[in-house]
Protein backbone atom coordinates (compact mmCIF):
# COMPACT_ATOMS: atom_id res chain seq x y z
CA UNK A 1 0.00 0.00 0.00
CA UNK A 2 1.06 3.54 -0.69
CA UNK A 3 0.31 4.44 2.92
CA UNK A 4 2.83 1.84 4.14
CA UNK A 5 5.48 3.10 1.71
CA UNK A 6 4.99 6.67 2.91
CA UNK A 7 5.34 5.61 6.56
CA UNK A 8 8.42 3.45 5.91
CA UNK A 9 10.05 6.23 3.89
CA UNK A 10 9.30 8.87 6.52
CA UNK A 11 10.92 6.73 9.19
CA UNK A 12 13.97 5.81 7.08
CA UNK A 13 14.58 9.37 5.85
CA UNK A 14 13.67 10.92 9.23
CA UNK A 15 11.19 13.33 7.66
CA UNK A 16 7.49 14.01 8.12
CA UNK A 17 4.97 11.70 6.43
CA UNK A 18 3.78 14.72 4.38
CA UNK A 19 7.30 15.33 3.04
CA UNK A 20 7.75 11.60 2.42
CA UNK A 21 4.51 11.49 0.42
CA UNK A 22 5.62 14.48 -1.66
CA UNK A 23 9.08 12.95 -2.22
CA UNK A 24 7.52 9.66 -3.36
CA UNK A 25 5.21 11.59 -5.69
CA UNK A 26 8.22 13.40 -7.18
CA UNK A 27 10.03 10.09 -7.68
CA UNK A 28 7.02 8.34 -9.22
CA UNK A 29 6.25 11.24 -11.56
CA UNK A 30 9.90 11.32 -12.63
CA UNK A 31 9.95 7.61 -13.40
CA UNK A 32 6.65 7.91 -15.26
CA UNK A 33 8.02 10.85 -17.31
CA UNK A 34 11.06 8.73 -18.18
CA UNK A 35 8.75 6.34 -20.05
CA UNK A 36 9.81 3.10 -18.37
CA UNK A 37 7.43 0.16 -18.62
CA UNK A 38 8.09 -0.74 -14.97
CA UNK A 39 6.04 2.22 -13.75
CA UNK A 40 2.89 0.81 -15.34
CA UNK A 41 3.36 -2.36 -13.29
CA UNK A 42 3.60 -0.24 -10.13
CA UNK A 43 0.61 1.89 -11.07
CA UNK A 44 -1.50 -1.19 -11.76
CA UNK A 45 -0.69 -2.75 -8.39
CA UNK A 46 -0.23 0.15 -5.94
CA UNK A 47 -3.53 1.94 -5.37
CA UNK A 48 -3.11 5.70 -5.41
CA UNK A 49 0.38 5.73 -6.97
CA UNK A 50 -0.74 7.02 -10.38
CA UNK A 51 -2.88 9.71 -8.76
CA UNK A 52 -0.01 10.80 -6.50
CA UNK A 53 2.40 10.99 -9.45
CA UNK A 54 -0.06 13.02 -11.54
CA UNK A 55 -0.96 15.36 -8.68
CA UNK A 56 2.71 15.95 -7.89
CA UNK A 57 3.50 16.71 -11.53
CA UNK A 58 0.51 19.03 -11.77
CA UNK A 59 1.36 21.03 -8.64
CA UNK A 60 4.96 21.34 -9.85
CA UNK A 61 3.82 22.87 -13.14
CA UNK A 62 5.50 20.19 -15.25
CA UNK A 63 4.72 19.99 -18.94
CA UNK A 64 2.35 17.10 -19.58
CA UNK A 65 1.50 17.31 -23.28
CA UNK A 66 2.40 14.66 -25.85
CA UNK A 67 5.28 16.69 -27.32
CA UNK A 68 6.79 17.23 -23.87
CA UNK A 69 6.54 13.49 -23.22
CA UNK A 70 8.38 12.67 -26.43
CA UNK A 71 11.16 15.14 -25.63
CA UNK A 72 11.45 13.86 -22.05
CA UNK A 73 12.13 10.35 -23.33
CA UNK A 74 15.14 11.30 -25.45
CA UNK A 75 18.56 10.83 -23.80
CA UNK A 76 18.89 14.58 -23.17
CA UNK A 77 15.31 14.83 -22.01
CA UNK A 78 15.79 11.92 -19.61
CA UNK A 79 18.78 13.66 -18.04
CA UNK A 80 16.80 16.89 -17.72
CA UNK A 81 13.92 15.05 -16.03
CA UNK A 82 16.32 13.37 -13.60
CA UNK A 83 18.09 16.62 -12.74
CA UNK A 84 14.70 18.26 -12.22
CA UNK A 85 13.86 15.46 -9.77
CA UNK A 86 17.00 16.14 -7.75
CA UNK A 87 16.24 19.85 -7.69
CA UNK A 88 12.67 19.24 -6.51
CA UNK A 89 13.82 16.80 -3.81
CA UNK A 90 16.48 19.25 -2.64
CA UNK A 91 13.73 21.87 -2.24
CA UNK A 92 12.16 19.42 0.23
CA UNK A 93 15.49 19.65 2.10
CA UNK A 94 16.52 16.09 1.22
CA UNK A 95 20.23 15.43 0.90
CA UNK A 96 21.86 13.00 -1.51
CA UNK A 97 21.94 10.23 1.11
CA UNK A 98 18.24 10.64 1.80
CA UNK A 99 17.49 10.56 -1.93
CA UNK A 100 19.43 7.31 -2.23
CA UNK A 101 17.49 5.96 0.77
CA UNK A 102 14.21 7.03 -0.86
CA UNK A 103 15.06 5.07 -4.01
CA UNK A 104 15.91 2.07 -1.84
CA UNK A 105 12.67 2.33 0.12
CA UNK A 106 10.58 2.42 -3.04
CA UNK A 107 12.57 -0.41 -4.66
CA UNK A 108 12.29 -2.62 -1.55
CA UNK A 109 8.58 -1.89 -1.18
CA UNK A 110 7.64 -2.77 -4.74
CA UNK A 111 9.80 -5.90 -4.63
CA UNK A 112 8.35 -7.21 -1.36
CA UNK A 113 4.77 -6.04 -1.80
CA UNK A 114 4.22 -6.52 -5.54
CA UNK A 115 7.02 -8.77 -6.83
CA UNK A 116 8.30 -6.06 -9.19
CA UNK A 117 12.08 -6.22 -9.54
CA UNK A 118 14.68 -3.93 -11.10
CA UNK A 119 12.80 -0.79 -10.12
CA UNK A 120 14.13 2.43 -8.65
CA UNK A 121 17.79 2.22 -9.59
CA UNK A 122 19.48 5.61 -9.79
CA UNK A 123 21.30 4.60 -12.96
CA UNK A 124 17.98 4.03 -14.71
CA UNK A 125 17.24 7.75 -14.45
CA UNK A 126 20.21 8.54 -16.65
CA UNK A 127 20.00 5.47 -18.87
CA UNK A 128 19.86 5.50 -22.61
CA UNK A 129 16.56 3.70 -22.84
CA UNK A 130 18.22 0.33 -23.29
CA UNK A 131 15.97 -2.57 -24.17
CA UNK A 132 14.63 -4.43 -21.16
CA UNK A 133 15.65 -8.06 -20.79
CA UNK A 134 12.21 -9.44 -21.67
CA UNK A 135 12.27 -7.46 -24.94
CA UNK A 136 15.65 -8.74 -26.18
CA UNK A 137 15.55 -10.74 -29.39
CA UNK A 138 18.39 -12.79 -30.77
CA UNK A 139 19.43 -12.58 -34.38
CA UNK A 140 20.78 -15.49 -36.41
CA UNK A 141 24.15 -14.83 -37.95
CA UNK A 142 24.66 -16.36 -41.37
Amino acid sequence: MLKDLVQQSAEKLEISPEDARQAIGILLSTIERQGTSQIEKVFSRMAGARTLAAATASTSGLATGPIARLIEQTPGGRRHVAMSMFSRLHKLRLGHGQIADLLGCVRDHVEHSYGIYNFGHLGDLFGTGAVEEDQVQTAAVA
